[in-house]
């Protein structure tokens, strides 16, 4: 029994050992593991960001502790200027790691982690105050209000409390935007003047609203709760209280900044007519597209993506006994504003439409699934977008499912503008935005055991993303879930539509096209409604590159499965090709084309 003792004894304490060498390593500048180290790294900036806490929902039985729920960012910019330095120094960490230390998956995890910080150094030296954070579809001002009433959760008093003290930080948060915009307005930079205008209508009317966001969701959830009258009254008191001393006022502040800046707003529309704005938009394409493509052969790829697509919807309204003499755009447009493809504008028609969405998104599911090796454990439900954004909100957009699997992913729908919902296109957004589109390939990367923390979390560009999106409608049409030609120009429009933002967004940004040069060649070209058309340019405006990324990466999925076709020919195994794609993150598409290589060359 000695002897037990003292060997288990020796074994605790080799243990022990062992564990704190891991753990004083684990928390040294630099791990023996890159991957340990990555982790660490994000770690660390999630704790940092309270909202992500949140939004990832695991770590919420840890709020206790943490408070993370009861807690919103607020960086100045000599935090900005801190974590500029941390960042070099974790370029030059991730650089220290030589490749014949690592295995096959981490060289490429570093290279992609190497090319996401030399991109961030970068903007942030060269190109620091070249944003809008405040615009009219995804400025701070929306965003704080969306994470309140859509993210933060109320399931118990406690998350009602942190409900209160988050949207009392809000204000903080406004006017650190206002020393951001002192800092753009000494190297002359303003938005275009329509931002201006859509800002301080957004702004106006949020405070002139006797129904603010923030309380009705508020009043909705907490009266879902178990509390009595006189503590839902209480919490409700607290809260008109703190909108009406604190965010009124804050946002009030950040309105009279706009109209007071509306004066120098920019009479251009492009990037280009920033300081050293033409290197800036190269580095967007960079970031968003993660190639090298210069602004012009992306317009280039965009006209000749135009006439191939428009070719082949007239080949489809040819058949469908159209008028072949009228310019395809034309004919999307009558499309569009036929009553036989809209509904009725009745009180009801958003439920009705959700409704329908949601009976697209089961059928999808059912068909495209014999075409993976696995499908997403999450569910997807479908949702009207909030009505204080929706003048304004794409016509569809997705929010990922928490980690926990407690909230779903959601396919939010603009239903602002019922000519926005044609029915012949709807089919075309479901598969974008919800299955097989951006709910299976952020739900199977959350749901996914097999990679590193950072491949999961760390890492991400719309390329891949929103490239795998419109060719999932590409692949469901293949499949067969259109149900007839309607269905297929749905998605043909969906594709020349991103087409189309190869052009306009060069053009806007290297080309100098102005605003209405843009709306002009979309309307000719996609046959979308007048609103949809402005939205979608003023988009492009104030968020430059991200549009690209779409089709570029739609184009690079598609070469790669067509050389893993040509190369394996009978072996090629569509199901495989899916896990190889989805399996690996959310990678640039340089790191993509690797990874399908070597599948090819193991597979062959």
């Amino acid at each position: 029994m000695k002897t037990f003792f003292k060997f288990f004894g020796a074994a605790f304490g080799l243990a022990f050992l062992v564990c704190s060498i891991y753990v004083v390593n684990l928390f040294s500048s630099k791990p023996f593991s890159l991957d340990h180290y990555l982790a660490k790294d994000l770690i660390v900036n999630l704790v940092d960001s309270p909202e992500y806490m949140t939004y990832i929902g695991i770590v919420d039985f840890l709020n206790p502790i943490t408070k993370h729920n009861s807690k919103l960012s607020n960086n100045t910019l000599e935090d900005s200027e801190a974590d500029h330095i941390d960042t070099i120094k974790h370029l030059q960490i991730l650089n220290s790691y030589t490749d014949d230390d690592l295995t096959e998956d981490q060289i490429i995890t570093k290279k992609i982690a190497v090319f996401d910080t030399e991109n961030d150094i970068n903007g942030f030296e060269n190109f620091r105050f070249h944003s809008y954070p405040i615009n009219q579809i995804g400025g701070a001002h929306l965003n704080a209000v969306e994470f309140m009433t859509d993210i933060h959760p109320i399931r118990n008093k406690r998350e009602a409390n942190d409900y209160l003290k988050r949207v009392n930080q809000i204000a903080s948060s406004m006017d650190n935007l206002l020393i951001w915009f002192d800092k753009q307005a000494e190297i002359g930079i303003y938005p275009p003047t329509f931002v201006f205008d859509h800002v301080i209508n957004q702004l106006s009317e949020m405070l002139s609203n006797p129904s603010n966001p923030l309380l009705e969701v508020f009043a909705k959830k907490v009266r879902e709760l178990d509390l009595s009258d006189s503590e839902i009254s209480s919490l409700e008191t607290e809260l008109s209280k703190i909108i009406e001393e604190s965010f009124n006022p804050a946002y009030q502040r950040l309105l009279d900044r706009m109209i007071a800046d509306k004066s120098y707003s920019n009479l251009d529309h492009g990037v280009w007519s920033l300081p050293n704005g033409d290197e800036f938009y190269k580095l967007r394409i960079r970031t968003y597209t993660t190639t090298d493509y210069s602004p012009q052969e992306i317009h280039d790829i965009g006209l000749s993506e135009v006439k191939r697509i428009s070719e082949r919807i007239a080949e489809i309204f040819n058949e469908l006994g159209y008028d072949n003499k009228k310019p395809v755009g034309l004919l999307l447009n009558e499309l569009n504003e036929s009553p036989d493809f809209l509904y009725a504008d009745t009180a009801d028609r958003k439920e009705i439409v959700i409704r329908d969405y949601t009976e697209m998104v089961a059928e999808a599911a059912k068909k495209v699934e014999p075409y993976f090796e696995r499908m997403p454990k999450a569910s997807v439900e479908v949702r009207p977008v909030p009505e204080y954004s929706e003048q304004t909100a794409a016509g569809g957009y997705y929010q990922g499912p928490s980690l926990d699997g407690k909230r779903p992913g959601v396919f939010y729908a603009n239903l602002y503008d019922i000519k926005q919902t044609p029915t012949y296109s709807m089919m075309a957004l479901t598969l974008h935005e919800a299955i097989p589109g951006h709910h299976m390939q952020i739900a199977l990367n959350q749901e996914n055991e097999n990679l590193t923390l950072y491949r999961k979390q760390g890492y991400g560009t719309s390329a891949f993303s929103e490239g795998w999106a419109l060719y999932a409608e590409k692949l469901s049409m293949e499949v067969g879930v259109g149900r007839d030609l309607y269905d297929e120009l749905g998605i043909l429009q969906s594709e020349i539509f991103r087409a189309v933002r190869l052009v306009v967004d060069t053009g806007m940004h290297y080309k100098r096209w102005t605003r209405e040069e843009a709306m002009k060649y979309m309307k000719e070209k996609t046959g979308m409604s007048d609103t949809e058309v402005r939205t979608e340019i003023e988009r492009y405006i104030v968020w430059p590159g991200q549009a690209l990324s779409y089709k570029v990466g739609m184009l690079k999925i598609l070469e790669l499965r067509e050389k893993a076709k040509s190369a394996l020919g009978e072996k090629f195994d569509i199901k495989k090709f899916h896990t190889i794609v989805l399996d690996n993150g959310n990678p640039p598409l340089f790191i993509l084309e690797e990874l399908v290589d070597k599948w090819i060359e193991a597979s062959a």
